[in-house]
């Protein structure tokens, strides 16, 4: 049972993972704020119509990882507390986003509202690389070591503990990593003109919008299709469900792929939504582009990350000692701890649906210069 719920968890998680570079195009939208937006109306418009979703992404980033924590404590453990200087700098990008949306039309806010731009700006690029550069150490791992008994110390009660001073910037030096940074911020400036072309009111922007597709999405592509080869042809690592002894394997995450099959078929998929969805873009009106392109992005991402721990594979591999590296049956909460948090998650369907009706609501007008001008309209 244990096993089964483990495998559960990270499926789960999987999905909360690609969920989250969908939602991630608002931070693509806020990429287009500084070159994109050639006039205060214009970045007035692009902010009041992202302004009603970057809640969900927030959230999104807060359940992932707060699913982490609790059906794997140690990996929480080791990221977030080791890798602490990576992830202080992605919740930092993230705060100064929620303060900007909340302060940037505010009357007599004395850092005025270019400031609270450049911050939208420097959290949709930035944020959104630095998430890609910390959702690849899924697959390149970290300089920690782990010790189970060391909680027992008085003094040091750590199990795991980084091996540099870097703590988590030594991620970004990593190529790999850095690849899958910039695919997750193509994936999201996709998304962000797509979103753009969909829901605002304003001839200029969106004819502006659908030129700047064809570059980004067609980079998109480009880009994700190396990170494709790339992954196929690095080394993983696996581990022995008898001793739990860890052993590289070459080309592990392409095996991954195809012994379970379901992975690779979700990949396809999203990989044929993706470029249907930016054709309807590029020579039609492509009145579902948005939502066409991100189902294909979600079932291609959430495939990936099924393949980074599934069959059998460490998902954050030890790069002083593999045999340290943490893997779904080293890492996980107790069975009891899984099981009633199962329970709980048969309720997410209703979340979602709450979500979708939410979304509907907010979607059923183009944002126009006309509306957020009202007076008894918000105006972020």
């Amino acid at each position: 049972m244990l096993y089964f719920l483990q495998q559960y968890w990270w499926v789960l998680i999987s999905l909360i993972g690609a969920l989250l570079v969908f939602l991630m195009f608002v931070q693509g939208g806020q990429s287009l704020l500084i070159g994109s937006t050639k006039n205060r109306e214009e970045k007035t418009l692009l902010v009041n119509a992202l302004g009603h979703k970057w809640e969900l992404t927030f959230t999104t980033l807060v359940t992932f990882g707060g699913t982490i924590f609790a059906s794997f404590p140690l990996y929480y453990s080791t990221s977030f507390g080791g890798a602490y200087w990576l992830w202080i700098a992605i919740l930092f990008l993230f705060v100064i986003q929620a303060v900007s949306y909340e302060f940037r039309s505010k009357a007599g806010n004395i850092l005025g509202a270019k400031t609270y731009e450049t911050f939208l700006f420097l959290n949709g690029t930035f944020g959104t690389i630095l998430i890609g550069v910390a959702v690849g150490t899924f697959f390149t791992g970290g300089s920690f070591v782990m010790d189970k008994m060391s909680i027992t110390d008085t003094f040091r009660p750590t199990i795991s503990y980084w091996t540099n001073g870097w703590h988590g910037l030594d991620a970004i030096t990593n190529p790999f990593n850095i690849l899958m940074g910039v695919v997750v911020f193509l994936a999201a400036r996709t998304l962000g003109l797509q979103y753009v072309i969909m829901q605002i009111d304003s001839e200029e922007l969106v004819t502006r919008s659908k030129a700047q597709l064809k570059v980004i999405g067609s980079a998109f592509v480009i880009a994700f299709v190396i990170l494709l080869i790339s992954l196929f042809s690095m080394t993983g690592y696996s581990v022995s469900l008898q001793n739990g002894f860890i052993t590289p394997v070459k080309y592990k995450y392409f095996f991954n792929m195809i012994q379970l099959i379901w992975p690779a078929v979700m990949l396809i998929i999203g990989i044929i939504l993706v470029v249907c969805g930016l054709l309807s873009s590029f020579f039609a009106k492509g009145r579902y582009s948005f939502y066409i392109t991100g189902a294909g992005i979600v079932f291609a991402v959430w495939s990936i990350l099924i393949c980074a721990a599934l069959n059998n594979t460490a998902f954050f591999v030890s790069n002083v000692d593999i045999q340290q590296s943490l893997t779904l049956y080293n890492s996980s909460s107790s069975e009891f701890t899984l099981k009633v948090m199962a329970f709980v998650s048969l309720l997410l369907p209703f979340v979602i649906g709450y979500i979708v009706f939410v979304w509907r609501a907010l979607t059923k007008v183009k944002t126009s210069s006309e509306d957020i001008n009202k007076s008894d309209s918000h105006k972020y």
